[in-house]
């Protein structure tokens, strides 16, 4: 864990912390409410003794005000305290999921390293609303022990020994308490863990349900979720036989304790050193005292299973970073020059390259690791082991990563789409995006032949043809789509994806096989419009795609994790015996 990185004890202040007025002013109301509540059994053994016995109407009367108003004053200090409560569980869990978003959208990456998708929504839902239980429920372990301190003093009034008894008896109970909760603490955990994981296989297959399908494997994917499953439901039964395990224990110490306090008010009364009225309101207190340790049971439980879930939480705020941030921003406006200068990083071995601004070049290799590694060190979510890759002459190192991507996108082949408008996917990476019905309104226009709208989302809507996608949906560009985009084809995703790169209009992109989903015809369309709307903008085409490498100044050959050829295309195809059968396959 990095130093300084956040424990789960420390997230757990952080969110008690950052409500602290909140949790204040509950507990103060809980603690009256509590008070009110014990006092009430003290009230009706005063009403015995003094009211009843005499036969005074007029005291009786005088008393019955007293309870009215008790009454009165604990239903508001309720229902006023649980309001507050309630908003203070609500707060603290989003503040936590804020922190956490803003960690795994953090551009130096790192958050999501060996954890999927499903995982991290889980950890952002339920581990944060348990924690968020804790700062709900402090208050009412607050106003728990205050209830047990006005009872301890009110007995104390009627007997020195029953004040003494609940005084001396409280502190072993809460500490047997806390070793009985203990293994409740260790099940929860492990019980988010299994079903953060069920979740995350549970989301990986919905998104790959389609090539299952055409690949005949949904046995296979099924099985495996079914053991993810079950493992997931194993720890969730243990760790609820746990919790009614420490429930029940709790409950049976308290239950005996309550029953010591009633026999020896009982004997106290039966030996005449207390009085009837005296012995109504210790054994009230008695039955009273069963709600207070009630809930420090259950504050108990939930503190267990928050503290389970602040570590989980604290492990993904404590991840270490996948790059770490340079200070510098590149010279805007970024001229474009990449360069690679004997680049070692998984697959690629010493890779020298040059890639000028302005020019068009397409990357070819037959290894797909190759180019997945090539991407991660351009969009610098990987640093090169050896060597380095600079922008207009400065190292990638250098340069903050944030800054970095807002001159070089790399749109990766597996980009998602979201669960909105066309238009706003395709807006989705531009400094005007808009939402709502501005764009709504907008898509109206984009898509109208009769307009005369120049600006960069038309233009990376025609150069994708993304346009034609646009005209075959109900309300055109401003149709909604589902969730990844699945409501459309893969070509159709792809060519909307596509122009959301070209709409961000960044001075260097990278697109890795932008159109394999897409028709040949359509495909020589794109390459033909994306040439031209890239001109004097630095383009790489990491593809094998021979449209597109067609429309290239030149083509690099990377073969075993180096640089083997470089050339126009043409020139390739006649010459390169492995380059035609990769292009040509």
């Amino acid at each position: 864990m990095p130093t300084g990185a956040p424990t789960g004890g420390v997230v757990l202040r952080r969110a008690i912390r950052g409500q602290r007025g909140r949790v204040i002013a509950a507990s103060l109301l809980g603690m009256t409410h509590q008070g009110c509540e014990a006092l009430v059994p003290v009230v009706v053994g005063v009403v015995i003794d003094s009211a009843v016995a005499t036969g005074s109407s007029a005291t009786l009367l005088r008393w019955l005000l007293v309870l009215a108003f008790l009454f009165l004053v604990l239903s508001t200090c309720y229902r006023t305290s649980a309001r507050i409560t309630e908003g203070t569980g609500e707060l603290a869990a989003h503040r936590l999921r804020m922190e956490l978003a803003a960690r795994v959208l953090d551009p130096r990456g790192g958050a999501d390293a060996n954890r999927l998708p499903g995982a991290l929504t889980s950890i952002a839902t339920d581990d944060a609303r348990r924690v968020g239980s804790v700062a709900t429920v402090l208050s009412y372990g607050v106003s728990a022990v205050a209830a047990l301190v006005i009872s301890a003093v009110a007995l104390l009034r009627i007997s020195v020994p029953l004040g003494l008894l609940v005084l001396l008896g409280i502190p072993p109970l809460l500490w047997l308490g806390h070793l009985i909760s203990r293994p409740l603490e260790r099940r929860s955990e492990t019980e988010q863990e299994r079903a953060a994981q069920a979740s995350g296989v549970a989301a990986d297959l919905v998104t790959g349900l389609r090539v299952l399908k055409g690949m005949g494997a949904e046995s296979a994917a099924v099985a495996r979720y079914r053991t993810t499953s079950r493992d997931s439901l194993a720890a969730a039964l243990r760790a609820a036989r746990s919790r009614a395990g420490h429930e029940g224990a709790v409950l049976a110490l308290t239950g005996v304790f309550i029953a010591v306090i009633g026999l020896v008010g009982a004997y106290l009364a039966m030996d005449g050193r207390i009085s009837v009225g005296d012995l109504v309101a210790a054994v009230g207190l008695a039955q009273f005292l069963l709600g207070p340790f009630q809930l420090l049971t259950y504050v108990n439980a939930e503190l267990a299973q928050g503290r389970a879930s602040a570590r989980r939480i604290a492990e993904v705020l404590a991840s270490p970073v996948a790059v770490e941030g340079g200070r510098a921003a590149p010279a805007g406006p970024a001229a474009g020059h990449l360069a690679l200068r004997g680049v070692t990083f998984g697959a690629l071995r010493g890779v020298d390259l040059d890639l000028p601004a302005g020019s068009l070049t397409g990357v070819v290799t037959a290894d797909p690791a190759v180019a997945a590694d090539l991407l991660l060190c351009l969009a610098r979510e990987r640093d090169p082991a050896a060597g380095t890759v600079e922008l207009d002459g400065v190292a990638l190192t250098g340069l903050d990563p944030d800054a970095l991507r807002r001159a070089v996108l790399v749109a990766h082949h597996d980009a998602d789409l979201f669960e909105s408008t066309l238009l706003e996917n395709v807006r989705a990476g531009t400094d005007g995006a808009t939402t709502g019905v501005d764009a709504t309104a907008a898509a109206t226009t984009a898509v109208d032949t009769t307009a005369v709208d120049t600006t960069a989302v038309d233009r990376a809507l025609t150069a994708s043809a993304a346009d034609d996608v646009a005209r075959l949906l109900p309300d055109g560009a401003a149709t909604v789509l589902a969730e990844r985009g699945r409501s459309l084809s893969g070509g159709q995703r792809q060519r909307v994806a596509l122009a959301r790169a070209l709409a961000a209009d960044r001075p260097v992109l990278v697109l890795h096989d932008p159109t394999t989903a897409v028709d040949t015809v359509t495909e020589s369309r794109i390459a033909s419009r994306l040439r031209a709307m890239r001109r004097n903008r630095t383009t790489v085409l990491v593809t094998t795609s021979p449209a597109l490498l067609a429309v290239t100044d030149r083509v690099v050959v990377l073969d075993d994790g180096g640089v083997r050829a470089d050339g126009p295309h043409s020139e390739l195809l006649a010459a390169d015996a492995a380059y035609r059968a990769t292009v040509l396959a």
